[in-house]
């Protein structure tokens, strides 16, 4: 009996979480019809192709930033192969690299690195469907589900402005698309056709892969020539536990963290705005000044070892290229 009223229960719960999907998507689509002037029956048809993705949805729990450590993240990306490429692509690309940092103030080295550590140089841009991942996470990511169907509807009208065939682009598995990896509203909001051929391809095409990074970076505020961060020693685990705990945005000032007891270089403004982080490797921390510069790489992915990957990584490529 127990057993039978189990199965009951799970049957029960399955048939409601399907009900709440399919609501989920009628008002989807008559959002999108009311707002941007899709066609209903259209829309239900392309979601009716657009079967539900389980991988997806285990990936989506799984995120190495969520369950590594310092030292185990690092050494995905810092390796010799990805530095050598990482010359490699800043060789080829050397005029593009540089007609974009004349542009918008971000450093090839930058540039490159979000690159590799993204998709490795686009060797790598994902496997998923776009519109299965999302249609997936939208209707049925019960915590994210409103961030993805918004996603969803950017991608719907990006496909539409752009002539695409939404089943054709494939990405990761939270939809995330192109050499560069960006989300659908970040394809809305800062690709760029920095060939000036009427597309911007950011599949495809290096001139806007390369401007579009760029222009991401510029949009949020990077600061030209601008250190991104400095390792700090001697730091107190429990006499600056409220500084290492509010995280990596940059809230003190250089003088606020001098105050504190945190030995700086004289170099650095006072005014300066700045965080203390916390790397850990095993039972050992590192321990970093994050400037605003490192938070404006946290925009392209909100993980503070995912910033330090790419600043590090940057700075391997830049003087392999230099020492070439």
């Amino acid at each position: 009996m127990p057993l039978i009223f189990s199965i009951i229960l799970l049957t029960c719960s399955l048939t409601l979480q399907a009900q709440s999907a399919a609501q989920l998507q009628e008002t989807f689509i008559q959002d999108m019809v009311q707002q941007h002037g899709f066609e209903a029956a259209a829309l239900r048809q392309l979601l009716a192709e657009a079967d539900i993705q389980p991988p997806v949805l285990k990936k989506m729990n799984k995120a190495a930033e969520k369950r590594l450590d310092w030292g185990r993240y690092r050494r995905i990306f810092l390796t010799e192969t990805r530095i050598r490429q990482g010359v490699d692509y800043w060789q080829t690309h050397q005029a593009l690299l540089q007609r974009a940092e004349a542009t918008y103030g971000v450093p090839p080295q930058i540039i490159v690195a979000i690159l590799g550590v993204e998709t490795n140089y686009g060797r790598n841009t994902g496997s998923h469907s776009v519109l299965k991942a999302l249609a997936t996470l939208g209707f049925h990511h019960p915590r994210r589900g409103k961030f993805f169907r918004s996603e969803l509807s950017h991608f719907l009208r990006l496909a539409r402005a752009e002539q695409l065939d939404p089943h054709q682009p494939q990405g990761s598995y939270a939809g995330a698309m192109g050499q560069p990896q960006f989300i659908p509203s970040s394809y809305h909001h800062f690709a760029i056709d920095f060939d000036q051929d009427g597309k911007r391809d950011i599949w495809h095409t290096p001139a806007d892969v390369i401007g579009s990074v760029a222009h991401y970076f510029a949009r949020h505020h990077w600061q030209p020539g601008q250190a991104v961060t400095l390792p700090v020693q001697e730091v107190d685990q429990n006499k600056h536990a409220s500084l290492l705990e509010a995280g990596y945005k940059p809230r003190f000032s250089i003088a606020k963290l001098r105050a504190a007891g945190i030995q700086l270089p004289d170099t650095l403004d006072a005014q300066q705005s700045a965080s203390l982080l916390q790397l850990k490797t095993g039972e050992q921390s590192e321990y970093w000044l994050g400037l605003p510069n490192f938070y404006v790489i946290t925009r392209y992915n909100h993980s503070p070892l995912y910033a330090m990957a790419v600043y590090q990584l940057s700075e391997a490529i830049r003087e392999r290229y230099l020492s070439d």
